[in-house]
């Protein structure tokens, strides 16, 4: 029996607009105004990020915000600039032990960061791969036993989007989401869900199809049974090409995704007034495919 229950005991964030605001508000910035973030702005998310250092499932990360300063304005110049990132001068950077649910852990805390950097009116973009032995790493002194297995530039948004940044946008944008009989499903796979009352959920589910993932692929499948949502993972064949190389070298960049969802849901079922807490306990429910697997329940 693997039953675990977990509550997330991180600090939540306070948004200074209803939070689905800020999700619809999060974009991937990839050009950013050259300078340096004020002090009180690095001040109130550097000590966020510091805050956010135990995810819902347990595992410890810890979250720095690695900034340029006016005394030191070409500080980060060394880490290169990764997925057409231009003019950024700070990064959110995080290290986390590989434990069972890392990667989901991670992809929950620093989607909250980068929701509350949002709030503060700053462009952010998910940057995810194989930073574990990178200057990233360094610049926050990563151990051996540490992951750094996504990061994000943070800064004051650029004036004018490069022709580079509008053609990205539109080809990975919210037009092209999946719709939610692709994503929700009710009782058993095959069955889709109806939007309705839903217990009041149907805004936390809306939440989770607009976040952002990897390549766009939004391996995000929810099936709900009673008071139940089960969260599953549908992986994208030859992603990765091998699963035994899953979480020891390369960044398990779609189980990050889920801890992305796993935060926007939870964020707005708790603004909508809903409790409830985070249970890993595999339902026996028939699964679609041999690319689908089981990844946390939300028990309300």
């Amino acid at each position: 029996d693997n039953k675990m229950a977990t509550n997330n005991t991180s600090n939540e964030p306070v948004f200074s607009k209803p939070v689905e605001e800020v999700i619809q508000q999060r974009y991937s910035c990839r050009t950013y105004q050259r300078e340096p973030l004020s002090g009180d702005l690095q001040s109130k998310l550097g000590t966020f990020a510091a805050s956010s250092s135990r995810g819902p499932l347990g595992c410890q990360a810890r979250f720095e915000l690695v900034a340029d300063s006016e005394q030191e304005p070409d500080r980060l110049r060394s880490l290169g600039t990764y997925g057409f990132i231009q003019g950024a001068s700070a990064y959110l950077v995080g290290a986390m032990d590989r434990d069972d649910f890392s990667p989901e852990d991670y992809g929950y805390l620093l989607e909250k960061i980068v929701l509350y950097a949002t709030d503060l009116g700053l462009g952010t973009c998910w940057l995810g791969g194989t930073f574990t032995k990178s200057s990233f790493a360094s610049k926050i002194n990563a151990k051996p036993n540490e992951l750094v297995p996504a990061v994000s530039p943070v800064g004051y948004i650029a004036e004018k989007p490069r022709r580079i940044e509008t053609w990205l946008k539109g080809r990975r944008g919210t037009k092209r989401r999946l719709s939610w009989p692709d994503l929700f499903f009710d009782g058993e796979f095959g069955n889709h869900l109806q939007r309705g009352d839903l217990d009041g959920y149907g805004e936390a589910l809306e939440m989770v199809r607009l976040g952002p993932s990897a390549s766009n692929r939004q391996p995000w499948r929810i099936l709900k049974r009673g008071d139940q949502w089960h969260f599953y993972l549908q992986r994208t064949p030859g992603y990765r090409d091998n699963r035994l190389t899953r979480w020891t070298t390369v960044a398990d960049l779609q189980r990050i995704d889920m801890g992305i969802a796993m935060s926007h849901f939870e964020l707005t079922a708790l603004e909508t007034g809903l409790k409830g807490s985070w249970v890993v306990d595999e339902p026996r429910i028939q699964k679609p495919d041999a690319h689908t697997e089981y990844t946390v329940s939300w028990v309300s």
